[in-house]
């Protein structure tokens, strides 16, 4: 048994490793993190590895890292040790025989030969007659030898759970309230591989580790009357429960990583989403927008000011439904937020991945960069959409490709407002340009370059400016969307931009 832990509150997430990490773990461990700091206690990540079958042995690190990405860091854990080691199911085996020793001297549990097979057919047969689906007892009170006489019979056991007629279903919830849980079966607690179930190693890792709170998904409801039981029978203090909110997708059905990919924990990094802003938006899920003092509801905020007023019973039990276009809101939220250098750094690995920019970029490329995060700062939702507003300022002036979406809007008078603006840039001193910074002294600055084009395009030609700066932005980005037309002229400087301006002028 362990001894009384030291923390006014320890708190812990269990994630499996049997793929990518599902948002919920993210979900849960923010709640949990929050409520830890706020009382000066503990977070511990545990990982729940008995499922041996869907095991996969990348999955331990995808957790470790998205965590870490997301500003959700432990106290104690597989990677960093603790007081309470080993944080893996699999290497605390030991630890759960002598509780099921225990419950089988005790009548409390029993051994179970039943196959499979017959599993199948039972719960089937219980379906077609519309019963309550549950463990029949067949094996209830049986040796091994009288088992083995009857049908369904494998020598394999596991040891299962004999839940009493008048077993209390009621328990209190720190977001629900009182709750009346349905009536549990005869629960499997260690499998025929020698592997303690879910229910069994949650119960003992969590009382070994001196967990005082158990946040997790309402899934887990009817669960919980098994739980309390072991408690109870094994003499037990159980822990505060808090069951959270769902996470539900726009059809109010729980979010699954088969129908949905971003409920995938690494699919938020991939596109390019602030782990601030995802924090703040898990937050939402379940919990409601700071309110300030005038009345007001605020819904951007730190994780500090989240776990600063904390408080269990302000979390919704009826949640929210993931709405990506929210999440999207606020994350263009603290993308604009960021200082011009600090948004260039966190593009550089969406454009590394991208290949618009090696591994080892050079200082005239990261200079560039900088000067181009700006630029492009409101017109992206995710760091991802940098990436083809970024990618024309990094190609060769022979290797820019006209999209076909981009040629399509050059009218027949194109070639026209292409050979005013050769004319009009042509004449523009370029003395000191194309070092890909903004706000040089050079004469080629944004401001020339417009005044230029306005005089030949707009007074010239007599054109609308939409229409005249249409055909400069596709030979210069090559697309129909870039970031601000003189800005990006003069960070690519004279020679790139007459060279860009000649090469559509003649495909024409």
């Amino acid at each position: 048994m362990s001894e009384k832990p030291l923390d006014p509150v320890r708190l812990r997430v269990a994630p499996s490793p049997t793929g990518d990490p599902h948002v919920g773990t993210a979900y849960m461990s923010l709640f949990d993190l929050a409520f830890a700091r706020q009382q000066g206690g503990s977070f511990v990540l545990r990982i729940e590895d008995t499922d041996r079958a869907r095991l996969q042995h990348d999955s331990e690190r995808q957790i470790f890292d998205t965590l870490h990405w997301l500003g959700l860091t432990w106290d104690e854990g597989p990677d960093i040790g603790g007081r309470y080691a080993p944080y893996r199911q699999s290497e605390r085996l030991a630890t759960y025989q002598p509780y099921v020793d225990r419950l089988l001297a005790e009548g409390k549990a029993y051994h179970c030969w039943c196959s499979a097979e017959r599993l199948t057919a039972m719960r089937e047969h219980q379906q077609k007659l519309k019963q309550p689906t549950g463990y029949d007892r067949m094996c209830l009170g049986k040796t091994q030898e009288e088992r083995a006489a009857l049908p369904g019979y494998t020598e394999h056991a596991v040891v299962r759970m004999q839940i009493p007629d008048d077993v209390d279903t009621h328990f209190d919830d720190l977001i629900m309230g009182h709750i009346d849980a349905p009536r549990p079966d005869d629960q499997v607690i260690l499998k025929a591989d020698g592997f303690p179930t879910y229910h069994l190693a949650v119960v003992v890792d969590d009382h070994e580790m001196g967990i005082t709170h158990v946040v997790r998904g309402q899934e887990w409801i009817s669960s919980t009357p098994k739980h309390l039981l072991l408690y109870t029978w094994l003499g037990l203090t159980p822990p505060k429960f808090a069951h959270m909110p769902l996470l539900r997708d726009e059809k109010k059905a729980k979010i699954s990583k088969r129908k949905s990919p971003w409920a995938r924990l690494t699919w938020f990094r991939e596109r390019g989403y602030l782990p601030e802003a995802l924090v703040n938006f898990l937050a939402l899920q379940g919990y409601p927008p700071i309110l300030e003092a005038d009345g007001t509801e605020r819904e951007v905020f730190t994780f500090e000011e989240f776990s600063r007023g904390f408080d269990w019973h302000k979390v919704n039990p009826a949640g929210s439904i993931f709405n990506l276009d929210k999440l999207n809101w606020l994350n263009g939220i603290y993308i604009r937020a960021l200082a011009g250098d600090e948004l260039a750094s966190r593009l550089l690995p969406y454009l590394e991945a991208a290949e618009v920019l090696s591994g080892s970029p050079s200082l005239g490329e990261l200079g560039r960069l900088q000067a181009l995060a700006p630029l492009v700062q409101t017109r992206i939702e995710v760091l991802s959409d940098a990436v083809l507003l970024i990618a024309p300022f990094y190609v060769g002036d022979d290797q820019l490709e006209i999209s076909e979406q981009a040629r399509a809007t050059l009218d027949p008078g194109a070639p026209a407002v292409l050979d005013a603006a050769l004319r009009a840039l042509g004449d523009l001193d370029d003395h000191g340009s194309g070092s890909g910074l903004l706000g040089t002294d050079s004469p080629w600055n944004a401001g020339a370059v417009e005044a230029a084009l306005r005089s030949a395009l707009v007074d010239g030609l007599g054109l609308k400016p939409r229409v005249a700066f249409g055909a400069v932005r596709v030979a210069i980005s090559g697309a129909k969307v870039s970031p601000p037309l003189f800005e990006s002229i003069e960070i690519l400087g004279k020679t790139s931009t007459l060279a860009r301006l000649r090469a559509l002028r003649d495909s024409l």
